[in-house]
């Protein structure tokens, strides 16, 4: 439900909302910086700011990208001490995520923003 109205949305909005997508594709290329590592910066920076659809749409491209659990801790760890307590709550939503995908959970139509 959630994409068939995104895609509806999106339809309304070609400039804006598809600007974002555009965006988010040339950004996450791998560059001087790997590809792997600004999903992981996107991942800590939705943690802070509390977003869940975009926790779970970044846990999955961290998944996707092959990023190990350390790595994912790792950068958790750094949206936590920026984030604080509120960030941990997060974090742990991240982590979860994360490992539902890794036991073979998809969750295609809980994600923000395809």
């Amino acid at each position: 439900m959630a994409t068939q109205f995104y895609e509806e949305f999106r339809k309304l909005t070609p400039k804006v909302t598809g600007g974002l997508v555009r965006m988010r594709e040339e950004a996450f290329k791998d560059d001087a910086v790997p590809a792997r590592y600004k999903v992981l910066a996107a991942l800590s920076i939705v943690v802070v700011t509390k977003c869940e659809p975009c926790i779970r749409a970044y846990a999955k491209l961290a998944y996707q990208a092959n990023v190990t659990e350390k790595e994912l801790v790792e950068f958790l760890n750094v949206a936590m001490t920026e984030g604080g307590c509120p960030a941990e709550q997060w974090a742990m939503k991240a982590l979860q995520a994360y490992r539902e995908l890794r036991q073979g959970k998809d969750f295609e139509e809980e994600v923000c923003c395809k």
